[in-house]
């Protein structure tokens, strides 16, 4: 229960705040670029600081970094909803984001010290909380913004923070016997500083241009503090990602065929909104509606994916899920304009059954280290979601501007994301176990 109360907390505050931006806006008077920190400032804390969260969970402890995640996050949660101006809001987006960084990978490093079978049914857990939060959170966010006010989108974080603190602090035990490491301030200081300047780079470079002074510095600060992390961490005595996990085939695998299903996935569904009200003719409601199929299959079919992972081994699971995942986005890309819900839901459909199949790819990374490497690994693992995620919006951006039509570029940009998951299928059979 933990780690999926843990896992919907986070995500929700992915998603949750965009239908409130206009109440925001109006209420505060946030001039669009105010606002567009709004959105994106806990992704840029959320992303930049999760492998330093991660460090922390191996260096203090999973539990401890746990609740001090939790507790932050709920602060930044009152801070948001109590805020009187768009700079304090601004903040507290920020400071949500570090909490939340804390949080996710010391949730997926106590899962690292539970057997199998334990941890194939907590990333389950983790996984279908994540896929009900990405699809209540607009849901959620329009209601209470229409019926109560934009406030309530963050306040309603602090309830459930605390009712999360007493299960974790009840239900994570505390670490025996734990070996005291180094924190490796550099490597975590060129980290933040790699991840924080690539993920302001992608959010900003679509919207005021990849030539832009802003956008082309943070592009070579990200190149310049990543070429001295790689250093860094190669000299490091008790290094904070040891470069040596990456030659072992499960966790450099599942972390490639994670990246290539963000790449996809969460790049096509950027734009889907658009294609759907634009071209298909749904309404704002309906288009909203249509994601809701695809979180309830991963929702139902998760729990599942366990039973399907001992009879088939994770390769082949997580392949047949991504075969899946581009058989819909190719389906998804025959739609044309007075198409309705019946060519709409098969491939939604095969999309979210395909997603779900995709569940062992976090057990496989965790499974893969020492349970001691598990907060960086989980880091890791989530950071590569949420940066792939970054740039399959930015480079299916880029195919639809290029298009002669929005539709011809959307179907383009379908088609070689399916393309990128189908490569995805292929990693995961010659890696994983």
């Amino acid at each position: 229960m933990v780690v999926g109360l843990a896992g919907f907390l986070t995500t929700l505050d992915n998603t949750v705040v965009t239908v409130a931006l206009p109440s925001i806006q109006h209420d505060l008077g946030a001039s669009l670029s105010a606002l567009e920190w709004v959105a994106t400032g806990y992704l840029l804390t959320f992303a930049g600081l999760m492998p330093a969260g991660g460090r922390l969970a191996d260096v203090y402890g999973h539990r401890k970094v746990l609740l001090a995640g939790l507790a932050a996050f709920a602060a930044a949660s009152l801070w948001a909803g109590l805020a009187t101006t768009i700079h304090l809001l601004v903040a507290a987006r920020l400071a949500q984001g570090a909490g939340a960084a804390m949080i996710l990978p010391a949730t997926l490093a106590v899962l690292a010290g539970r057997d199998e079978r334990q941890r194939s049914m907590g990333v389950a857990v983790w996984m279908a909380s994540g896929a009900a939060a990405l699809a209540l959170g607009p849901v959620v966010g329009g209601y209470l913004s229409q019926h109560a006010h934009w406030s309530w989108v963050f306040l309603v974080n602090v309830p459930m923070g605390v009712a999360v603190i007493v299960l974790a602090a009840v239900a994570v035990p505390a670490p025996g016997g734990t070996v005291r490491r180094a924190l490796d301030v550099p490597g975590v200081a060129a980290s933040v500083v790699f991840l924080a300047s690539g993920t302001f780079a992608l959010i900003h470079g679509g919207e005021h241009g990849w030539d832009s002074p802003a956008v082309v510095t943070a592009l070579l600060v990200c190149a310049g503090s990543g070429a001295v992390f790689a250093v860094v961490e190669r000299r490091a005595a008790d290094p904070m990602v040891d470069l040596r996990l990456f030659t072992v085939g499960a966790f450099s695998g599942g972390v490639v065929a994670q990246v290539l299903w963000g790449l996809g996935v969460n790049g096509v569904f950027f734009y889907t909104a658009i294609f759907l009200q634009g071209v298909l003719g749904f309404t704002p409601t309906g288009s909203g509606l249509a994601f809701v199929p695809l979180a309830l299959l991963v929702v139902l079919v998760t729990p599942m994916v366990p039973a399907v992972e001992r009879r088939l081994g994770a390769g082949r699971t997580v392949a047949l899920g991504l075969t899946l995942v581009a058989g819909g986005m190719a389906v998804a890309a025959t739609l044309e304009a007075g198409d309705g819900w019946e060519r709409l839901l098969p491939a939604v459909c095969a999309i979210g059954v395909g997603s779900a199949l995709t569940m062992p790819l976090g057990s496989a990374v965790l499974g893969a280290v020492p349970e001691s490497r598990a907060g960086v690994a989980g880091g890791v693992f989530s950071v590569s979601r949420e940066i792939s995620g970054l740039f399959g919006i930015a480079g299916v951006g880029v195919i639809v501007h290029a298009a002669g039509s929005f539709a011809a570029g959307y179907a383009t940009g379908l088609l070689v994301a399916a393309g990128l998951v189908l490569v995805g299928a292929l990693v995961s059979l010659a890696t994983l176990p």
